[in-house]
């Protein structure tokens, strides 16, 4: 008699699934599954039929086939950042890419070809020993493919674009299983949709990156009481509306290290010599002494890490962020308000300084839809108390209402399981054509564990 797992799924199909793979199939009770199903957002418990850690490019075409075959959710995992937790589902198949890992650079051509499962810290690695770089994530733990595909602000961006708008060729399968090659002339359209239509269209199991020289880097943070926060925001917009491309800010409410005070802290990327960016930041000087001072040359790798300590594995996280054309008076007056009156010393809000080479790709070149907004701001939820969770959301809610009349869209990558119309706001006015290229490579909607376009 054949046995059946608790999902549906007889033994026989799952046995079948092993032998057809080079990788490794995990399920409920085999000793990795409570590990291998966990993601980093500590908030999101499912509990998947199987995992599948794919070990080649066929394992990943076997995955889309037995998840069609059985009718099972499935959902793609590269880095397992995801906030909203995509990488993981209950009652189905999760495509862990985990083990696709290479990266080969090309120095001469300027050019990275890397798999999904890589990092940030990995691909970095693999890149500056060459002393070449691409835009890449704030956290190094965070994977290339989600982030990639969703757009990707990074500290470089603002000199050289988007992870999406350095994305210059990628490998993909599709719901039916066929390995698609897309560039600027073999299927066009789907690398369009790829840069920043998130992972809708496919699994990629290649993206290959546009590389960019590194010179010298002055950056780090510096940090104020948090009653400062009006005069250090006053002293932020100076030095944006006048900055080079080569300047990029992040400002950031939050508790000093190992329970200080509450902040207001300046994170600075800053590329070229370090006189240049002391003249641009003088504004910061004006300011007093700040509680924490740690600006200066960096390496690219230390810039890259550094906000890893604020971002470990397993705490609870909800967010929600936006694109805003100014931060006028009222704007200034929410974000202090609110960065203020955090529920928990864990929780944030980010405010992103944008323009620059990322205002200036043609709209239409990509499927990110928010270029004209100099300024995106993301309201961190964070805690590790469950019975801090109704606390946390309610604060959340308040600030994004208080801030959403200001608003124009909303980041794919920022957002949790909103869903609805903030997907519609997210993709702007490509959505439409987003729709159209979903009906074409994922017509039944296979991929549907995202910001989801439906087809």
């Amino acid at each position: 008699m054949t046995t059946m797992q608790p999902t549906g799924i007889p033994e026989t199909a799952r046995a079948a699934l092993r032998r057809r793979v080079q990788g490794t199939v995990i399920a409920p009770g085999d000793p990795a599954y409570d590990q291998a199903r966990r993601v980093w957002n500590g908030l999101i418990d499912k509990h998947p039929a199987l995992i599948l850690r794919c070990q080649h490019v066929a394992d990943v075409q076997a995955g889309i086939a037995f998840a069609r075959e059985w009718q099972l959710p499935l959902a793609v995992r590269g880095g397992g950042h995801n906030v909203a937790g995509f990488g993981t589902c209950d009652d189905g198949l999760v495509l862990d890419l985990a083990p696709l890992r290479r990266c080969v650079v090309e120095p001469a051509a300027r050019l990275a070809h890397a798999e999904p499962g890589l990092t940030w810290r990995a691909f970095d690695q693999a890149t500056t020993a060459h002393g070449l770089a691409t835009p890449g994530g704030l956290v190094s733990s965070t994977g290339i493919a989600g982030f990639t595909l969703g757009g990707g602000l990074g500290w470089l961006s603002r000199l050289y674009g988007l992870a999406c708008d350095n994305l210059v060729a990628a490998q993909v399968v599709t719901a039916d299983g066929t390995v698609v090659e897309t560039d600027a002339t073999q299927e066009p359209e789907l690398l369009w949709g790829l840069r920043g239509g998130g992972g809708n269209f496919g699994v990629v199991t290649r993206f290959t990156y546009r590389l960019h020289p590194l010179g010298p880097l002055y950056g780090g943070l510096v940090a104020y009481p948090a009653e400062a926060a009006p005069a250090v925001l006053q002293a932020c917009q100076m030095i944006m509306d006048h900055a080079p491309d080569a300047l990029s800010l992040l400002i950031l409410f939050g508790d000093a290290p190992e329970g200080g005070p509450p902040i207001i802290g300046v994170a600075v990327c800053h590329v070229g010599p370090a006189e240049e960016a002391e003249q641009l930041l003088a504004p910061l000087r004006g300011l007093g002494t700040p509680l924490l001072r740690q600006l200066g040359p960096i390496p690219y790798g230390a810039l890259q890490t550094m906000f890893d300590p604020l971002n470990p594995p397993g705490l609870y996280h909800y967010w929600r962020s936006g694109f805003l054309p100014h931060l006028d008076a009222v704007v200034q007056e929410i974000v202090v308000h609110y960065g203020t009156h955090r529920p928990t010393p864990l929780s944030m809000i980010h405010v992103h300084h944008l323009g620059g080479a990322i205002a200036r790709v043609d709209p239409g070149a990509s499927a990110f839809a928010h270029r004209a907004d100099p300024y995106l701001y993301n309201i961190l939820a964070i805690w590790t108390d469950p019975a801090a969770e109704e606390r946390c959301l309610d604060w959340l809610r308040r600030c994004s209402e208080a801030l959403q009349a200001h608003e124009r869209g909303t980041y794919v990558n920022f957002m949790s399981g909103d869903g609805g119309e903030r997907v519609r706001l997210a993709y702007g006015p490509h959505y439409e054509r987003l729709v159209a290229l979903k009906r074409r490579y994922d017509p039944t909607n296979l991929f549907r564990l995202n910001q989801n376009i439906r087809p």
